[in-house]
This record gives structure tokens, sequence and C-alpha cells, in this order.
């Protein structure tokens, strides 16, 4: 937005077209396919999969492969709740007496450490394994989220922040590759769709729950409630997902 005399109007996003053009034009001329390199560890798979329909391999995604379910529902808690903190933050800090600038600052810190935390997590998964990043990823996002809900100031509310983001971080990565770790590279493609469907309407379902809660109990309470349950999706994934053999 840009102030006016007219008050408040909203500025058209150019710096969003830009980076959609520069993303395109990148896409184009940086990325090499990686076709090649699925043909062959298709070629040396110990045992070949036979050609899974889209129904089969959602159902495996979704239920019947223990690492799969495990980590569709940790991609779905997880955007659950970015999707509650979108919704229920910045109202949230409202009601609790802060400017637009302090809150932009908190809801920015976010997004800033798990951008730029996500370079250094992806390369440590395939070093140190997928599964103890994502469990912790999920327990930092839970503390993260409890000490943004119970702390009664700034500098608590930064700190839940960079938590939240943290632990993001150290989740995003890990679960796309233990989605690929999971699946033959016959149906990869496919698998990963699914995971994403699962872990993408975690959004929807964030915000909504979380604005349910919030109605009825309060900002506070719908913040615990969601990092309670982040923390029984990491607690989750300890037991039900299996270590993938390192891949590096």
């Amino acid at each position: 937005y840009q102030k006016s005399r007219y008050g408040l109007r909203p500025m058209p996003i150019y710096l969003g077209v830009i980076y959609g053009i520069a993303g395109t034009i990148l896409s184009i001329l940086a990325v090499r396919d990686t076709r090649q390199h699925v043909q062959l560890e298709a070629s040396r798979a110990a045992n070949p999969a036979s050609a899974l329909s889209f129904r089969e391999v959602f159902v495996l995604a979704s239920f019947k492969d223990r690492n799969l379910l495990a980590a569709s529902q940790a991609g779905l808690v997880n955007n659950l709740n970015d999707g509650m903190s979108w919704a229920i933050f910045p109202l949230f800090f409202t009601t609790l007496g802060l400017g637009i600038e302090r809150i932009g600052v908190l809801k920015a810190g976010y997004p800033i450490v798990w951008g730029v935390g996500r370079v250094v997590t992806g390369p440590l998964s395939d070093r140190w394994g997928r599964k103890g990043l994502i469990v912790g990823g999920m327990w930092v996002q839970a503390v993260g989220l409890l000490i943004t809900a119970l702390g009664g100031h700034f500098g608590w509310w930064l700190v839940g922040s960079v938590l939240l983001g943290a632990g993001t971080a150290m989740v995003y990565p890990s679960l796309i590759a233990t989605v690929s770790d999971a699946s033959h590279p016959t149906w990869r493609a496919r698998s990963l769709s699914v995971y994403r469907f699962w872990r993408d309407l975690g959004y929807a379902i964030g915000a909504l729950s979380a604005g349910l809660i919030a109605d009825r109990f309060g900002f506070s309470a719908a913040i615990v409630a969601i990092g309670v349950l982040t923390f029984m999706s990491g607690t989750f994934y300890l037991v039900a997902a299996v270590e993938a053999k390192n891949p590096a």
C-alpha cells in the first residue's frame, strides 16, 4: 500500500511480476532436464516397479506406504500452521497493541529465516538423513508457536517467529527429499504431486480451523492448539517413518 492524501491505496505488484518473468526465463535458460538421470536410476533399481495408475499412486502415497503417509501428514500440518500464522498472527498482534511496522517485522522474520535456512538444511538432509531434521523441525515449530502464544512482549514474539522459520527450513526440503527417496523413479513425479496435494491443502485447513478456534476460544488458544498439533505430527513421524539409506 502507498500513502496518499486520500489514505492508503493498493500499489501494483510490480515486484511479483518481475519475479515471475525472471523465474520463467531462468527456467528456460538455466534448468536442465534430469530425465536421463531418472531413466538410469530406474534401470538400476533392484526391484523394477510395474506401471502404477495415478489412483494406485494416490492410495499408496496417502495411506499404504508408511514413509509417504508420514511425509504427507507432516507436510499438511507444516502448511497448516503456516496458513494459521498468516490468518491469525496479524490480528493477534493487533489486539496486543502492536503497530503495522512491528507486525511486519514479526511476519517477515519467519519467511526470511525459512528461505535462507533451507539452503543449508537441504544439503544437510543428504548427509545427516531426513528423519531427524523433519522430527526436530516440527518440534521446533511447535515451540515457536507456543512462545508466540504465551510470550508477553515483542522480544519473545520475535524469538517465536525465528523458531517457526527455522523449524520450517528443517522440514520443507527434507520432506520433498524423503518422498523422492520412498518413490520408485517410474512413479516418483505422481507421488510428489500427491504429497503436494496434501501439503498445500494444509493452508486452507489451517486458516479455517484456526479461525474457528479463535472465534470460540480466542487467538492464543488457536495458536496453542496448532502448536500442540504440530508437536503431535512430529511425534507421529518419529514413530511411523523409517529412515532411508543415506542418499549421499
